[in-house]
C-alpha cells in the first residue's frame, strides 16, 4: 500500500492518547503549538490501572482539562485511607489530603476530549510503524517523519507516549525481559457493601488492589475496581489471584464481574529512560513505577505536561532540540527519580522473608506518623 505523505509539518506529534500523551498534547495547545495526538486504540477503553488519582496531581489534571470535563474530579469519590494487608497484619494509613477515584474510561475520554477542544489534531485506530529523523541542515531545522499505516506525518518534535512496551521503546527494555516476568490484571466487580479505603493486600508473587469506583451498578451495589501484579507464574486471572489471600478470597466470594478483565505483560522494571534517540518519552515509556505506589497516573500527567514545557524555548528558536532534551532529562531526574528510588526500595523490602519483614511492619502499625511518611516519599 502507497503511504501518502503530510508535507505541512506540525511543531509536535504526540504518539500515544493515555494520559501522558494528552497533558503534553494539550500543554503544547496551550503553548500556541500545532499539534497531532496519534492513538493506536479507540475510545472507549479499558486499561490495567488502579485508577488511583492522588491530591498531588489533581491540580495539573484540573489545567489539561478544559471547562467541560472538570466536573469529572469534583464527582469523583474520595478515598481518606489505605489499608496494607500484609502476613497477618493489617495496616490501615491516612490519606492526606485524600485522592480521588477515576476510571480510566472516564479519564482517558476526557483527557482526549480536552486535546481535541484545546485544537489538536487527533487520530484513534492509528498505530505507528516508524520514527524517522531527517537532518537537511542544522539541528534547528530537524524533521521528524512518522510512518503509520496509510499515512506519513513530518514534525519538529516527537513525544513518545506509547506506553512500558511497544516499538518506540528502547532494546534496554526488550533485553530485561530475561529477567522475572510480571503481568497485570484488572476488572470492575459489583460488592454490596464497600469500605471507601483503598486496600491492597500483599502475598507472595505480587499484590491485589481493590477500590471504590464512584459508580452504582444498575442491579445495586457498589462497583469496586480490582486491580494485581503478579509474577507469570503465579496467576493468569483474577479468579487465580484472589486465593492466594485469605481475607481477600474471603471478600471476593460474593463478588459479581460487571466488565471483562484485561491484562498486561510484561510489566518491566528498569532505570528511567526521559530522552530515546532525539524523542522525549512519558509516563510509562520513561519509566514504570510500581501500582501498589498509587502515583502512576500522576507521574504520567506531570511527565507529559514537563515534557511540552522543556519543548517551549526549541519552538521559539531559542534553543536546539538536543538542548531540549537534555533539559528535559535533568528536569525529569529531579522531579521523578526520588518516588521510583523510594518504589524500588519498597518492592526489594516487601520480598523479604516474613520473618525480616515482621519488626517493619510492627512499627507502621504503632506509628501513625512513620506511616504517613512512608507515603510522603513515594508522591
Amino acid at each position: 500500500m502507497e503511504i501518502g505523505s503530510r508535507d505541512a509539518p506540525y511543531d509536535l506529534i504526540v504518539i500515544g492518547g493515555g494520559p501522558a500523551g494528552c497533558a503534553a498534547a494539550v500543554k503544547a495547545r496551550q503553548l500556541g503549538r500545532s499539534v497531532l495526538l496519534l492513538e493506536r486504540a479507540a475510545f472507549p477503553r479499558h486499561k490495567v490501572c488502579g485508577e488511583f488519582v492522588s491530591q498531588e496531581s489533581l491540580r495539573v489534571l484540573e489545567q489539561l482539562l478544559v471547562p467541560q470535563d472538570r466536573g469529572l474530579v469534583s464527582s469523583a469519590p474520595r478515598i481518606a485511607a489505605a489499608r496494607l494487608f500484609l502476613d497477618r497484619a493489617k495496616i490501615r494509613v491516612e490519606i492526606l489530603p485524600s485522592a480521588l477515584s477515576i476510571t480510566r474510561f472516564e479519564l482517558d475520554e476526557a483527557l482526549w476530549r480536552s486535546s481535541m477542544r484545546m485544537g489538536a489534531d487527533v487520530r484513534q485506530a492509528t498505530t505507528v510503524r516508524a520514527v524517522e529523523l531527517q537532518h537537511p541542515g542544522s539541528e534547528h531545522e530537524s524533521r521528524f517523519r512518522v510512518v503509520t499505516a496509510t499515512e506519513s506525518f513530518s514534525a519538529k518534535a516527537v513525544i513518545n507516549a506509547s506506553g512500558r512496551w511497544s516499538s518506540l521503546t528502547s532494546g534496554a527494555k526488550r533485553a530485561s525481559l530475561t529477567g522475572e516476568h510480571w503481568i497485570g490484571l484488572k476488572g470492575h466487580f459489583r460488592e454490596t457493601s464497600r469500605p471507601a479505603s483503598v486496600d491492597l493486600y500483599f502475598f507472595k508473587g505480587g499484590y491485589c488492589g481493590v477500590q471504590p469506583v464512584g459508580t452504582k451498578h444498575q442491579d445495586g451495589g457498589e462497583l469496586v475496581n480490582v486491580c494485581a501484579m503478579v509474577k507469570s507464574g503465579v496467576a493468569r486471572s483474577l479468579s487465580q489471584v484472589v486465593v492466594r489471600d485469605r481475607r481477600l478470597a474471603e471478600r471476593s466470594a460474593k463478588w459479581q464481574p460487571v466488565s471483562e478483565q484485561v491484562s498486561t505483560s510484561p510489566l518491566l522494571f528498569h532505570p528511567p529512560e526521559p530522552v530515546e534517540g532525539s524523542m522525549l518519552q512519558v509516563g510509562d515509556a520513561a519509566a514504570f513505577v510500581d501500582p501498589f505506589i498509587g502515583d502512576g497516573i500522576s507521574l504520567a500527567l506531570r511527565s507529559g505536561t514537563l515534557a511540552g514545557e522543556c519543548l517551549r524555548k526549541f519552538f521559539g528558536g531559542e534553543s536546539s532540540l538536543a538542548e531540549a532534551a537534555a533539559d528535559y532529562s535533568w528536569r525529569y531526574d529531579n522531579c521523578f527519580s526520588p518516588v521510583l528510588r523510594a518504589s524500588s526500595w519498597l518492592r526489594r523490602m516487601l520480598a523479604w522473608p516474613a520473618a525480616v519483614r515482621r519488626p517493619a511492619l510492627l512499627l507502621l502499625e504503632s506509628a501513625p506518623l512513620v506511616a504517613r511518611q512512608l507515603v510522603r516519599i513515594t508522591r
